[in-house]
């Protein structure tokens, strides 16, 4: 519980429909955890049609949540709740974000802040001139830049966009839905990811490619938007969508996991997908690619194993002894939990914002003093 009670809006991709997205399990973890701290938080989500009739959270049972059908809306009903939040949280891919902050920045009276789950993609679109959620000049307008990207991302915040304040909040995983749950295991190597054109040709050599050398070997891909023309080899099965509730049995029922990161990901470094953390929670060993700052969160070779091509997926899956495998992911739950649960990042957020309004007060009492001493004079 906090010592300060801290009125907190959200305004957030979605956090009652996880399809074709991982915003709505990390808002989820975090909402809920920032609740249990004492805090009021109001999250507020564009009511769109393809969340709509993929609801699979439509009440969540922390804080509240409100959904919208526009700005016109949204300024309507709740513009004094943002006008009188200690803090204002707007969050990427957020429909029509850049008109969005521009009436969160006027409206707000508190600390402003931009949540960033796609900081190296939103990079690389304000550097292609694609605006729809964040405008380059706005970003001195937060602030506190919220950055699921450390490392050097948040100097390069700082000195090349204008932040006051860039700090990373990594995603996390929640223990209560991610736990070790022995069963039978199913696949030798799972994957689960959403199709992009950049992680597909990680996903051809590092999965698809070691299936077809191993036809005895056991294979899974679980994600939406995969081309209909995909040539599947015989041991790999394809499901287009798994939701949450479904996703421990899935890390459980596999001898090793695959992390594949997008390469706008990769080229910044220190990018952690939640699924390496929800894969690690439940035990199982992970086979990542490679990136600057792996070794940050969790150590190659002893708590991760890390693989660029199809022999060295091979290698492992066929050469790793049941003993090793046990033991690196072991290592890797007992890392992640004690660093990256979700009540490890509601704590990071309570301290950045008390940092900031601990600032505003100390300035606002500087000042009254300055008008005192200037009216006795």
């Amino acid at each position: 519980m906090s010592a300060r009670q801290l009125r907190i809006v959200i305004l957030g991709l979605s956090i009652t429909s996880s399809w074709g997205n991982g915003h709505a399990t990390t808002f989820r973890a975090l909402v809920r955890e920032l609740v249990r701290r004492g805090h009021d938080l109001l999250f507020l989500e564009r009511d769109q049609p393809w969340y709509a009739s993929n609801r699979d959270l439509p009440h969540p049972p922390y804080g509240r949540t409100e959904l919208y059908g526009g700005l016109q809306e949204l300024d309507d009903r709740f513009a004094n709740e943002v006008r009188d939040a200690d803090l204002v949280i707007v969050g990427s891919y957020v429909p029509d974000g850049a008109a969005v902050g521009d009436w969160v920045q006027r409206q707000a009276r508190g600390i402003k802040a931009f949540y960033d789950i796609d900081t190296p993609v939103t990079l690389a679109k304000l550097a292609r001139g694609e605006h729809e959620y964040l405008r380059p000049a706005q970003i001195a307008g937060y602030d506190l830049y919220l950055s699921f990207t450390g490392g050097p991302t948040l100097a390069r915040l700082e000195r090349d966009f204008g932040s006051p304040r860039a700090r990373v909040l990594y995603c996390s995983v929640d223990p209560e839905l991610y736990f070790r749950e022995p069963q039978p295991f199913r696949w030798d190597l799972g994957y689960m990811g959403t199709y992009s054109d950049d992680r597909q040709p990680s996903v051809e050599r590092l999965l698809l490619e070691p299936a077809r050398r191993l036809p005895g070997a056991r294979f899974t891909v679980v994600g939406p938007q995969y081309p209909a023309a995909l040539d599947w080899p015989a041991n790999v099965q394809y499901q287009p969508h798994l939701p949450p509730a479904g996703h421990r049995a899935f890390y459980n029922s596999q001898r090793f996991t695959l992390n594949i990161t997008r390469a706008d990901m990769i080229a910044a470094g220190w990018s952690p997908s939640v699924r390496l953390f929800e894969a690690a929670a439940c035990g199982t060993a992970i086979i990542s690619d490679r990136w600057a700052g792996i070794e940050s969160l969790l150590v190659p070779g002893r708590e991760i194993l890390l693989a660029a091509s199809a022999d060295e997926v091979v290698a492992i899956l066929g050469n790793v002894s049941e003993k090793e495998r046990l033991t690196i992911s072991v290592r890797a739950r007992q890392r992640i939990l004690r660093e990256h649960t979700a009540a490890h990042r509601a704590g990071q957020l309570e301290a950045y914002a008390l940092e900031l309004l601990d600032a505003r007060a100390r300035q606002r009492g500087q000042r009254g003093a300055a008008l005192v001493l200037e009216a006795a004079k």
